[in-house]
């Protein structure tokens, strides 16, 4: 199960390959896609193990209107903007659009995807498997209203063992780029606090924040949480894992 298709794809593609060459059989994956913008879709091209013949890969997104996503990430994927098209990939790619609020079954992990305020149409995700829930909200337009948590948010994040939220913005930046589609760090904490969340990861950091601010941010974060003994709360990190043990 695969979270968006950024620039860390290529990452993960090196991590697989190792494994796939032991169990001599190619990729079958599935992706959850919150939206099509460009650092959500760009790695795509450059997932090695899509090389393979015999990989797949299922990809449930966010319908475009009167365009099939598979005709909109095509278009992504071709001359003059790269120099293969997406059917040169080598494996199957297998879209899936979504329509408003759906809940369905990969395997025997349960989905629920619930539309959420951004820049475009943006899904936020529930997986559940095996008695434990994680949440992805990446991308999210918070409230301007300080008092306000987004409903569809709030039901992807009941509960849950793990969420990752968008915490792009310091407050001070918020106030400024408020219809940006993101979220503060302090949002993300109140969405944590409302919902009964175990573990808190703040997520979409800012390129241009340095390590120092992201780990101020994590700082500030985990002050407003000192009340809640039972929320962990972290700064997502390339490479970091998280284990949510059994239920």
């Amino acid at each position: 199960m695969i979270l968006d298709l950024g620039t860390g794809l290529r990452f993960l593609g090196e991590h697989l390959a190792g494994p796939l060459r032991v169990s001599d059989s190619p990729l079958r994956g599935s992706v959850l896609l919150t939206h099509v913008h460009y650092d959500h879709v760009l790695g795509l091209p450059f997932f090695a193990p899509m090389r393979d013949p015999g990989a797949v890969l299922d990809i449930y997104g966010p319908s475009q209107g009167e365009r099939p996503l598979a005709a909109v990430m095509e278009a992504l994927v071709q001359p003059p903007f790269f120099p293969v098209r997406m059917i040169d990939l080598g494996g199957k790619l297998a879209f899936h659009d979504l329509f408003g609020a759906v809940d369905f079954s990969i395997g025997a992990i349960t989905v629920k995807a619930r539309t959420i305020s951004h820049v475009g149409h943006t899904y936020g995700f529930r997986i559940e498997a095996e008695g434990r829930a994680v949440a992805y909200v990446s991308d999210h337009q918070e409230p301007v209203d300080p008092g306000r948590i987004d409903d569809g948010v709030l039901e992807l994040c009941r509960g849950a063992d793990l969420v990752i939220h968008d915490a792009q913005y310091t407050d001070e930046e918020f106030q400024k780029l408020s219809d940006w589609g993101h979220s503060t760090p302090s949002y993300a904490v109140r969405v944590a606090e409302a919902s009964g969340a175990r573990h808190l990861s703040l997520f979409h950091h800012d390129p241009s924040h340095t390590d120092k601010e992201i780990d101020e941010m994590l700082d500030s974060a985990r002050r407003m949480a000192t009340h809640l003994p039972e929320l962990e709360v972290s700064a997502a990190a390339e490479g970091a894992s998280v284990e949510l043990g059994r239920a």
